[in-house]
């Protein structure tokens, strides 16, 4: 399965690696909650909320805040797949750092950013 991964398939069926975790979730009135206490082993989570079609990635940031990007290709809105410092589509090969800033075309533009914001122990991920 992770073979198949790195083939560009989809990357919800990470949840099969042992080396990347996925947190699968649901939305509600247009927000994800994730809990705190998912990211006591590691800063980075791979977020697959039911009935949305591309993985959202989050990310612990040194100050304590969390980074919310969309993990789909803003060339070919094809799934992202997260590789060491970034991510990368299979599809034509663009590449993103951990910003979501462009590091190799034929993607322009930067990946879709969600605020976030920590309530109660939840980290709230607003997709508008």
């Amino acid at each position: 399965m992770c073979l198949a991964i790195g083939a560009g398939m989809v990357v919800g069926s990470l949840s099969s690696c042992a080396t990347l975790p996925v947190y699968k979730t649901v939305t509600a009135n247009n927000k994800i909650s994730v809990p705190v206490s998912l990211f006591a082993q590691s800063d980075f989570q791979i977020i697959q909320p039911k009935d949305f079609y591309y993985n959202i990635g989050l990310r612990k940031e040194k100050d304590g805040t969390y980074t919310a990007l969309l993990l789909k290709c803003t060339h070919a809105d094809n799934q992202l797949t997260p590789m060491g410092n970034g991510f990368k589509c299979n599809q034509h090969g663009s590449a993103f750092d951990q910003e979501g800033e462009v590091k190799q075309g034929p993607a322009e533009r930067s990946l879709k950013k969600y605020n976030t914001e920590i309530i109660s122990g939840q980290i709230i991920i607003h997709l508008s």
